[in-house]
């Protein structure tokens, strides 16, 4: 193991902490793909008083020169890509391709964060009032906590470090325990750009321990949170007890619905992509789908066909085309789901998951009822709920029929049914002819209902609405 897989404690610009507790690589059984501190909450503690230290000399250095620092560290990601990627591949066990693509959209964050440096905050406003000048200012919350998941483990902690630092804030981070190394790369690069000490602070650690003890400091202005349902309402619960500021974002059960104008192969590429690409392991996954009658053989014809294309395996293997899931709980999670709804009625269509190690074919159930707990519940891995609905209006209404809001897709040659989908469907991100899973970085994202706090985005400039408070200034002459 190279020094590149030691991941440690960034606390007021020192890298600090033994490395004691180790990740194995989940496509190599017994192979140590990086080790990492297991903080405790007095180690959290020590942060955030660097971060407090921190902010305020970071919010007065002038807001482009922070910009500048941005940039730098997405050029220096840009240096050190492949084996950015190539750690990524090794602790989460995605394909060298997603891997790729996913430090490259870490880059695009940074430069298009940076980029915000020169861009107006504020705007000036009429006044009823002779000789006065009405402008409103942005100002930062102060010291932010950030708590990321496994599945992203670089784009996830870029996408709302950026935001903070640009905006002015300092930040206590906790990666997820199963990727600590990725989230390791992102501080090196931007240390390396010249962030002061104290700005950007990382904690590794369990998330009871100190992910807890984030949401519970006082100095903690607002957390971000990417994760679990459950994990998400108990850290709002708790911040909102103090009245700090929470952004989450959640789960997702999201759906497609094809009908029978749509074309079959197309609309099996679709759905295929966002249900086996990342191993189904995104919030923005599809995992259920709906077809009307007239489409359903040719539809699940091209479905088996398409799930061919995912074989599992190694991602570092360059003809990988679908990484193993992350641990043995996410595996056993998937196959008890299978297992369970196979065991209800449902239909293997295709799909097998007793495998070696921890490859997990794609695999879709059919014949099963539309209230099985694989249609409600998010598995959070390749499996893929297909149901008949009757026309587009029951299509629709079984779109909606979940707790559950992140995205939602429809494949239809009609511009007409697409646009009245657009605006009934009850999701924060909606897909025409495209994959549920997939996000531009300058366009708002976020879910309604159980998936989102819905109240503050991310990505887009609107991100910054998060990190940052208003203020309105009357000047008399």
């Amino acid at each position: 193991m190279t020094n590149s897989a030691i991941a440690q404690n960034l606390i007021n610009g020192e890298w600090l902490g033994a490395a004691d507790t180790q990740r194995m690589n989940p496509a190599r059984p017994g192979k140590l793909a990086v080790v990492s501190p297991s903080s405790s909450a007095e180690t959290l503690d020590q942060a955030i008083s660097a971060a407090v230290d921190a902010q305020v000399g970071w919010a007065e250095m002038p807001m482009p020169a922070r910009g500048a620092i941005l940039i730098t560290a997405g050029n220096l990601l840009f240096e050190r890509k492949r084996a950015i990627a190539e750690d990524l591949v090794r602790e989460e066990g995605k394909t060298i391709a997603e891997a790729l693509g996913e430090v490259g959209r870490a880059i695009d964050v940074l430069r298009f964060f940076g980029s915000l440096g020169w861009a107006p905050t504020g705007e000036v406003l009429p006044s009823g009032t002779p000789d006065t000048t009405i402008y409103t200012r942005r100002e930062p919350l102060g010291v932010v906590g950030l708590i990321t998941p496994w599945n992203f483990p670089i784009a996830i902690p870029a996408w709302k470090t950026a935001p903070a630092l640009i905006s002015g804030n300092s930040v206590v981070l906790k990666p997820a325990e199963l990727t600590p190394m990725s989230a390791t790369h992102l501080a090196r690069a931007l240390a390396d750009a010249g962030l002061p000490a104290g700005v950007l602070n990382i904690v590794h650690g369990k998330g009871r321990i100190v992910g807890d003890a984030l949401a519970r400091d006082n100095r903690v202005a607002g957390l971000s949170f990417t994760g679990s349902t459950a994990v998400g309402l108990g850290l709002h619960q708790i911040l909102s007890e103090r009245r700090a500021r929470v952004q989450l974002e959640l789960g997702g059960k999201n759906g497609v619905l094809v009908l029978d104008d749509a074309d079959p192969r197309k609309a099996a590429k679709v759905v295929a992509a966002g249900g086996f690409g990342l191993t189904g392991q995104a919030c923005t996954a599809t995992s259920r789908v709906y077809y009307t009658p007239g489409i359903r053989q040719a539809f699940l014809d091209a479905l088996a066909e398409e799930a061919g294309n995912f074989a599992p395996g190694d991602g570092l293997e360059h003809d990988t085309k679908m990484g193993v899931v992350v641990s043995d709980n996410q595996f056993a999670q998937n196959q008890a789901a299978v297992n369970g709804a196979i065991g209800r009625g449902a239909t293997r269509l295709v799909g097998r998951h007793d495998e070696n190690g921890l490859r997990f074919s794609p695999t879709v159930l059919t014949d099963i009822a539309h209230d099985d707990a694989a249609v409600r519940e998010e598995i959070f891995g390749p499996v893929v709920a297909a149901l008949e609905v009757a026309d587009y209006e029951a299509g629709l209404a079984a779109i909606n029929d979940s707790r559950y809001g992140l995205t939602a897709g429809i494949c239809t040659d009609s511009l007409a049914t697409s646009t009245d989908f657009a605006r009934r469907a009850q999701a924060g991100v909606i897909k025409v002819n495209r994959p549920t899973s997939g996000l531009d970085l300058n366009v708002p994202f976020g879910g309604v209902k159980d998936s989102s706090t819905n109240t503050f985005r991310e990505q887009g400039r609107t991100a910054l609405d998060f990190f940052t408070w208003g203020k309105t200034v009357y000047t008399g002459i």
